[in-house]
């Protein structure tokens, strides 16, 4: 494999891994709001990571027959994690990776989140969307954005409810002129 390949998908790991071990909910937040879903949404990821690529090296069914798509890929990776470290500064101490509601937590509905309730969820879903194109393969692709879709809308049910919980109408409100996960779209 292309070192450049190599230091990407180890960069978007690390990014992703670190985010998993220094934001985590505290004792003082809400407890037991996850439903397992954190651990769920890294079993499918990696599952299906190994099973695009699985298929991607037995079954040629290109995206596009040069190489300049895999480059593409990498690309929107890049920006994927870009955005979701972004999305996560935005909103500051108050984002975990499991689903938990903080002291003192606010409803941020400004800046990215004017856009997208949850662009954290888009941003990643663009590095998984530049992962299938990476490694150039169809079935590879729809695996994944598939896989990744479904835990991800799994997820944003279990954290809405609690949002709306907290906040009420304020949220719903929110819900009805804000999209999910998909701009202009869902």
């Amino acid at each position: 494999m292309n070192p450049v390949f190599t230091v990407i998908y180890v960069i978007w790991f690390l990014s992703e891994t670190l985010l998993n071990r220094l934001l985590r909910s505290k004792s003082t937040d809400k407890q037991n709001a996850d439903k397992n879903s954190l651990l769920i949404i890294w079993i499918t990821v990696v599952a299906t990571i190994i099973l695009a690529m699985y298929i991607s090296i037995n079954y040629y069914f290109p995206i596009y027959p040069n190489i300049i798509i895999r480059y593409i890929g990498l690309g929107i990776i890049v920006l994927g994690i870009v955005l979701r470290i972004a999305a996560v500064l935005s909103l500051g101490k108050f984002f975990t990776v499991d689903v938990t509601i903080r002291e003192d937590h606010k409803l941020k509905k400004d800046g990215v989140y004017k856009y997208l309730r949850h662009p954290s969820y888009f941003a990643s879903l663009l590095s998984f969307i530049g992962f299938g194109l990476s490694i150039n393969s169809w079935p590879g692709l729809i695996l994944i954005v598939i896989a990744v879709m479904a835990v991800f809308i799994f997820r944003i049910k279990i954290e809405e409810k609690i949002l709306i919980g907290q906040f009420g109408d304020e949220y719903v409100d929110y819900k009805k002129n804000t999209k999910g996960i998909i701009p202009f779209i869902y």
